[in-house]
């Protein structure tokens, strides 16, 4: 199978294709053929060592060999393990890769989650009915993260919500999940991005490059730095007393269950990705050169198939 491997750590022109061995589903694992993937700012950041302790799990010097990145797919299980019951083949899916492998033509998962076994952790599920595969690619990371840290805020209907980033991946989930809970919306972008944010749900907007909204004489329940630029501190100011900053850290875990309830928020209208561009995998040297830029609208979407 052709997949794309981190050669060093370093600008996009590490990544390069290579041809590999087609793998195996053990027991409890499903081989999926991938038809998309992204191209996600963690992708970026593992490229990059950034940060440090990218070095600590992945290799200090260099990336281990054939290190393939990837953290969200989409795709058709093709064949499953003796013990997998979830699944069977021909299942249109989605999910977390357990950060690495989806820039392959392939990928095994485990059909359950099993962290603390030792195996390779992932999260699997069908495919939301009326997405595209690139479109279902862009959902799992993006989705999970906003909705950890909303749940984590404990979000109220009528609370006032501020989303630093909004015109993000994060952020553009984030504004849809806080409209879904029933909170006032302020996203924080640049003003090119108003229309986009506008588009899915906020209330009122921010132009970051001609007001400091740490400045704001306005005061929120829940402040969300979902690109991580601000520091705790200077948004104390502007939250209520039991008011709750959040930028990333310390989420609860992701379950399953999460990733079917974003499931059903789509397939309902309730939730939807935002697409910037679409690659080919071929192209994924470009494609991490775009998201390296910081100015991506929601998210890049890697064709594989």
């Amino acid at each position: 199978m052709k997949a794309v491997i981190c050669t060093n750590y370093g600008p996009p022109e590490v990544l390069q294709m290579k041809e590999m061995e087609k793998p195996k589903p053990k027991d409890h694992e499903v081989l999926i053929k991938v038809f998309a993937a992204t191209a996600h700012i963690g992708d970026t950041r593992i490229r990059r060592a950034d940060p440090f302790l990218v070095r600590l799990v992945f290799g200090m010097l260099k990336p281990r060999k054939n290190l393939i990145l990837g953290l969200e797919i989409s795709g058709v299980i093709e064949s499953v393990g003796k013990n997998v019951q979830s699944f069977k083949e021909g299942d249109k899916v989605f999910g977390l890769t357990g950060f690495c492998g989806g820039y392959a033509e392939y990928i095994c998962l485990p059909e359950k989650v099993k962290n603390g076994t030792g195996e390779k952790k992932g999260m699997v599920a069908i495919k939301p009915n009326h997405l595209s595969y690139e479109e279902a690619a862009v959902v799992p990371s993006g989705a999970l993260t906003a909705l950890k840290n909303l749940q984590k805020a404990k979000i109220k209907p009528g609370q006032k919500i501020l989303i630093n980033g909004a015109s993000g991946s994060l952020g553009t989930y984030a504004i849809q999940l806080a409209k879904y809970y029933g909170a006032e919306v302020t996203a924080v972008c640049s003003k090119s991005n108003f229309g986009l944010v506008e588009s899915i749900g906020a209330d009122k907007v921010i132009d970051y490059t001609e007001e400091d909204f740490t400045q704001s004489e306005t005061k929120y329940d829940i402040v969300y730095d979902a690109v991580i630029k601000a520091k705790p501190s200077q948004c104390q100011k502007i939250l209520t007393p039991n008011g709750v900053f959040l930028n990333n850290s310390r989420l609860p875990k992701m379950e399953e269950a999460d990733l079917l309830f974003l499931k059903e928020l789509i397939e309902e209208n309730k939730l939807k990705p935002i697409i910037d561009r679409t690659y080919a995998l071929d192209e994924i040297v470009e494609a991490h050169r775009y998201v390296d830029t910081g100015r991506k609208r929601g998210n890049v979407a890697i064709t594989v198939r």
